[in-house]
């Protein structure tokens, strides 16, 4: 790795504590919309019912097999569906108060801020986002990353999802560099690591949960913290 030049990371599960802060997040509204009267008795298990559908409709993105809209139409009312409201109880609004609400939230990853200055000085550094426009912008602002990243690049914007080639090939392009000089950093081993990977990028995979490894993966940390002695 001391031969790089340019560090690519994803945003969401890798910097920005996107579990956290959806978690921060649904607590707010599971108050607010009065859940519990509508027998929803648990947050903990609405919070967990919301978390697995969310993942399982973002690795659809990622792979282009559903839209924005589908995901965003389809993850509160299959969570409410599936605790058993019936859909016409299943609140109008919530979706669009969790799309506004979330991104506010500032949780990172431990060492985030601390790692990103140390890299910046030996590196350039870029972000390849799959999430949305307005809400990446919005978190990158909103938690002091912006001064860290040459370049970030959003799926939305540029049309291409991770783990197309395509994506990374126009990151490196904006970024000016070679892919022998370049490694992505990043949670997702489909959209992340094997994309990368795909596209003849070195990759180290984001693991703090500790998952088991693939054995395709050849590099993995489990906290930011750990790039300082790795780069």
């Amino acid at each position: 790795m001391k031969n790089k030049k340019h560090i690519f990371f994803d945003l969401d599960h890798t910097i920005w504590d996107f579990d956290k802060n959806a978690e921060e997040t649904l607590f707010e509204l599971y108050n607010n919309y009065q859940l519990k009267n509508l027998g929803l008795n648990s947050v903990d298990v609405f919070v967990e019912t919301y978390t697995q559908n969310n993942h399982g409709l973002w690795l659809d993105y990622h792979l282009g097999k559903i839209s924005k809209a589908v995901l965003r139409e389809t993850r509160f009312k299959k969570t409410f569906i599936d605790l058993g409201l019936s859909p016409e109880l299943i609140p109008e609004n919530f979706e669009e108060d969790y799309v506004t609400i979330c991104p506010t939230k500032t949780n990172l990853f431990e060492g985030a801020h601390k790692t990103l200055a140390y890299l910046k000085e030996k590196y350039h550094l870029h972000l390849i986002s799959n999430g949305f426009k307005e809400s990446t912008e919005y978190k990158v602002k909103n938690t002091a990353l912006t001064p860290y990243f040459k370049n970030v690049i959003i799926s939305e914007v540029v049309g291409i999802n991770k783990p197309d080639k395509a994506i990374f090939e126009y990151a490196l392009n904006k970024a000016g560099g070679k892919i022998s000089e370049s490694v992505m950093i990043g949670d997702s081993i489909e959209a992340d690591i094997r994309g990368a990977m795909s596209f003849g990028m070195d990759a180290i995979f984001f693991n703090p949960n500790k998952l088991d490894k693939p054995t395709d993966v050849v590099f993995e940390i489990y906290s930011l913290n750990e790039l300082q002695e790795r780069l």
